[in-house]
């Protein structure tokens, strides 16, 4: 699916599921097109989790140049409006140089702000974020819901039940402001970075069955190529499990066979369930 055909685009957007093959896409079109692959992924921005987040790898990343990859510390709290501040200055020297900028990522949010903007929604309390995250990962996705319910239901009414990014969001907004992240919403916008009729889109949707197919020989490749020993590290600096890059998929399963609390056959099995999961999530 794309967009953009009336001229040359200013920026290509590739999306799809993970596993789905954008990171090969967007090198592909990155030799042809002089761009440089920048990245729109909430879990590659992570330093040390380049295994379990499916980051490209260091010889990949070397056939083009890549940005905004592996560049935030694991324990810092990190928004999408972070995100958009560094993507700023980047996007503006790829533009000097006269080279295409190349978004691939599994992220809609960072998708939506880049294309609409942002709005102007006060900053979040760390002790905030903190709390809505240990309590997404205490009731998961559904929870979250019925407590948004509760207390915004125009919000709840807008999201799916299984949206935790976005639930988690609603509800941080909610406790810190008082008002509904609806009503921020609905307030002026600052400027999208890359607006959407300038762009051209491409949305990867491999057949089921395929995707299922990948995910899992992916991510037993990923422990062949050291995941475990990846999440083992990542676990000895005792980060807190609500911290998102604590969330990345595999990281507790696997640094728990690294400690002897779980069979290696049996975080592979997991590891495969929940990232088809994250999958379908996405594809919905």
């Amino acid at each position: 699916m794309s967009e953009g055909d009336a001229g040359p685009p200013r920026a290509v957007l590739i999306a799809g599921p993970t596993a789905s093959g954008k990171s090969a896409v967007a090198i592909e079109l990155a030799r042809a097109l002089d761009g440089v692959v920048i990245n729109a992924d909430s879990m590659q921005i992570y330093a040390g989790l380049r295994i379990l987040t499916a980051r490209p790898s260091a010889e990949e990343e070397a056939t083009a140049p890549h940005r905004l990859y592996g560049h935030v510390d694991p324990a810092r709290a990190f928004s999408v409006a972070d995100w958009l501040a560094d993507v700023a200055p980047v996007l503006g020297e790829v533009e000097a140089a006269g080279r295409v900028p190349i978004f691939v990522g599994g992220t809609g949010l960072y998708f939506e702000a880049l294309t609409k903007g942002l709005a102007p929604v006060p900053e979040v309390a760390d002790e905030v974020r903190g709390f809505w995250r240990a309590r997404a990962a205490e009731v998961g996705a559904e929870g979250l819901h019925r407590e948004l319910l509760a207390r915004d239901p125009v919000m709840a009414a807008r999201l799916r039940s299984t949206d935790t990014q976005r639930l988690t969001r609603a509800l941080e907004v909610i406790e810190a402001t008082g008002r509904s992240l609806a009503a921020w919403q609905a307030m002026p916008h600052s400027p999208a970075l890359v607006p959407p009729e300038t762009a051209a889109r491409i949305v990867l949707e491999p057949e089921r069955a395929v995707l299922h197919e990948r995910i899992a020989r992916r991510f037993e490749a990923m422990v062949a190529e050291g995941a475990v020993e990846e999440a083992a590290a990542f676990a000895a600096r005792g980060l807190a499990a609500a911290m998102p890059a604590s969330r990345a998929i595999g990281v507790a399963a696997l640094a728990d066979v690294a400690a002897g609390r779980r069979s290696l056959e049996e975080a592979i099995e997991r590891g495969i369930v929940e990232t088809r999961q994250y999958a379908k999530r996405q594809s919905t």
